[in-house]
């Protein structure tokens, strides 16, 4: 498999940066699609494929990644929050179903916090609710220091080895590769920066019980980044939400597993009110 962007780029300004975005299908309620650090949204290409005989699908480049280029805004969970209402409001879209992985869920879990009434479900993939512990921040701030001595490198093929389970990293070299030049493709600034946003963000635990849409929480059996427990934690927390677990997947299950990953998205949206015939 491999990860490209042959949909075709669209772009908006919303506030000081171009974001460039997929929107594939139609329907009256979008999916809305956030990448993962340090991704793209060609992350999500499978899946706007899958969907966009049914529904719309919108995938974008989060401020400072892929083609949204910005490399002197403070990055923060808080700030693109706020850069996914602009985009939604910018494309007239009222409200939305959310989808995020990793990155995209602390961004999504933001959103639905600070502004509940803008969506109509909650898909969290390989993700977690609890902010950096002191010695995970403590780590961090020691990555970007070696990143800022050295250079990126060492920590993007450390990472990229990091979120696949042992089966893809023997068994799907190509999605490896095509994954790690998306990684490689970040400045130095943008890789530090993101960092600092995922060090700095909060907690959305505490508020997790307020959630009252419908919600999907999808995790690979193997993620080492979000592990499983964190997503049975959202799913104890979350009234009626539903868990799957992706197997022979890690902490991008969406790109090991695509057809289950894709199978169990669909099942969900084809359960939604507004979906259902």
């Amino acid at each position: 498999m491999e990860l490209d962007n042959s949909l075709q780029n669209l772009s908006v300004v919303i506030k000081n940066v171009t974001l460039s975005y997929n929107d594939v299908g139609e329907g009256e309620i979008p999916v809305i699609f956030l990448h993962g650090f340090p991704f793209d949204k060609s992350m999500w290409k499978n899946q706007l494929d899958s969907l966009k005989s049914s529904y719309r699908a919108i995938a974008f480049d989060i401020r400072g990644f892929g083609k949204s280029p910005d490399e002197n805004t403070p990055l923060s969970i808080d700030l693109f929050s706020e850069d996914l209402i602009a985009f939604m409001d910018k494309l007239n879209i009222k409200k939305a179903i959310i989808c995020g992985l990793s990155m995209g869920g602390y961004i999504a879990l933001n959103a639905i916090k600070r502004f509940p009434e803008r969506f109509t479900a909650l898909i969290l993939c390989d993700t977690q609710c609890i902010a950096d512990t002191a010695e995970v921040k403590e780590n961090r701030n020691k990555v970007i220091g070696q990143i800022n001595l050295d250079g990126p490198d060492t920590f993007n093929e450390k990472f990229v080895k990091g979120v696949f389970s042992p089966d893809s990293l023997t068994n799907k070299t190509d999605l490896v590769e095509n994954l790690k030049s998306i990684v490689f493709a970040n400045t130095k600034d943008i890789i530090i920066a993101g960092l600092i946003a995922l060090a700095e963000r909060s907690e959305t635990c505490s508020t997790l019980k307020a959630i009252g849409i419908p919600t999907l929480i999808i995790c690979g059996r193997k993620d080492a980044v979000t592990p499983l427990v964190q997503s049975e934690f959202m799913n104890g927390r979350i009234e009626g939400s539903i868990l799957k677990i992706i197997d022979n997947a890690g902490h991008v299950s969406n790109l090991e597993q695509p057809k289950e990953f894709n199978k169990q998205i669909l099942n969900f949206l084809n359960s939604l009110p507004a979906f259902s015939n």
